[in-house]
């Protein structure tokens, strides 16, 4: 079912993915199938828009439901159809946009599609082969389903800012979106591929119910077990690690500029005190050994900072790792877009769009050397493709959509 979505040549460009998606973690997980292919139809509506179609920044400062480069940076490759799923022939095209499907994703709270007559059954009887990806914040069953689920509860609840901070204050936020959004479209692109898979051995659909909450916790596991096996709670660290030393990040020259710098071994410390012109320090008695290194982490960290604070973050990072020792700068959005590593990957797409020009979108962080991911269409403007879904995929004649239209529920 190839279609005007990533392509004709892209290893999923046979595939069609109708998407009820809110928020960041539905085009995240999109993405994965969109740039490789696939035609993804994400179903929105003007009267409720997606958050991030209402979230600043927005091109030029302008403010717009086609404007905002939360919602644009993540969404090139896809269409976007507007369904009034209020309105009395919506459920009915949402039901012939799912005949046409091979997977249908929803990340609403649970009870949203089944009050709309679209839980997994009612699926099922319009195509038996179907595969639901369900990715609701605390997943469909359980005493928390209807919990608020945005990213920053999640990571919360989680535990997940017990990890982040200093050793004498108290837990820090993950942030707007936190890890949720971005961990768990990773785990949810590799079910629907195992569940394409299955479909295309047996015939056989799936519905796959993945709770974002639960991805979250996978990434902390040696914390639970710590507890677990020895009844230690884990203590937030800052930017050390108890199997490293030095393990920081220090300043550089410039205003707020820092670098990274690890020592995971001995001979990465021998190293890095030869690179700083420090190499005596290495056999001395407060840093010879892992042990003792930590017992005198601020000495250590004086002694490295000192180095630092010297050079540009970009020639700390690059004289360590061409030493073999680890570093990295921190970059803000700046240094990203000039990043060279970045450029040669194409992470980035610049792409000429409906409303704003020039924009540009994030591109696929895979690649693939016989398919490879395509910038074939920036992201779309809200129900920019009513007209191309219905026609050309739904087979609807030019009457038949231009009486849809009037009727109000492509809104």
């Amino acid at each position: 079912m190839s279609g005007k979505g990533g392509g004709d040549t892209g290893v999923f460009s046979d595939l069609t993915i109708v998407a009820f998606s809110w928020a960041m973690v539905g085009p995240l997980t999109l993405k994965f199938f969109a740039d490789f292919g696939a035609t993804v139809i994400r179903v929105e509506t003007q009267r409720r828009p997606c958050v991030t179609r209402t979230s600043a920044p927005f091109k030029d400062g302008l403010p717009g439901l086609n404007r905002s480069g939360y919602f644009n940076h993540f969404s090139a490759n896809m269409l976007s159809m507007s369904v009034d799923m209020s309105h009395p022939h919506g459920i009915e095209l949402a039901r012939e946009l799912v005949a046409h499907a091979d997977v249908v994703m929803e990340n609403f709270t649970p009870g949203v599609m089944d009050k709309w007559g679209l839980g997994y059954d009612a699926l099922r009887a319009i195509k038996p082969d179907i595969i639901m990806a369900r990715q609701n914040g605390f997943g469909v069953e359980g005493p928390y389903r209807n919990l608020a689920a945005f990213g920053m509860i999640l990571a919360a609840i989680a535990g997940i800012p017990n990890f982040i901070g200093w050793p004498d204050r108290g837990p820090l936020p993950a942030g707007v979106s936190a890890y949720t959004d971005c961990i768990s479209p990773r785990f949810m692109a590799a079910a629907v591929i195992a569940a394409l898979e299955y479909r295309d051995r047996t015939g056989e659909g799936q519905l796959l119910d993945l709770a974002q909450f639960e991805t979250a916790i996978s990434f902390f596991l040696p914390g639970v077990l710590d507890y677990a096996v020895n009844g230690r709670e884990p203590v937030r660290g800052g930017n050390t690690c108890e199997h490293a030393a030095p393990h920081n990040v220090y300043p550089c020259k410039g205003v707020e500029r820092w670098c990274t710098v690890a020592a995971l071994d001995d001979r990465q410390w021998r190293t890095l005190c030869a690179v700083i012109g420090n190499p005596e320090c290495a056999d001395d008695p407060r840093f010879d050994t892992l042990l003792h290194r930590k017992e005198n982490e601020a000495a250590l960290d004086a002694l490295v900072a000192q180095w630092t604070r010297t050079l540009d973050p970009d020639e700390v990072m690059e004289r360590l790792q061409a030493a073999g020792v680890p570093a990295g700068a921190v970059q803000g959005a700046a240094d990203l877009l000039a990043d060279p590593q970045l450029a040669h990957r194409r992470l980035f797409w610049p792409l000429e769009h409906g409303e704003m020009g020039l924009f540009t979108h994030l591109g696929a962080s895979i690649d693939m050397s016989l398919t490879p991911p395509r910038a074939t269409m920036p992201s779309p403007c809200l129900g920019e493709h009513n007209e191309y879904v219905l026609t050309r995929i739904l087979g609807k004649t030019d009457d038949e959509f231009i009486e849809l239209l009037a009727s109000g529920v492509l809104e």
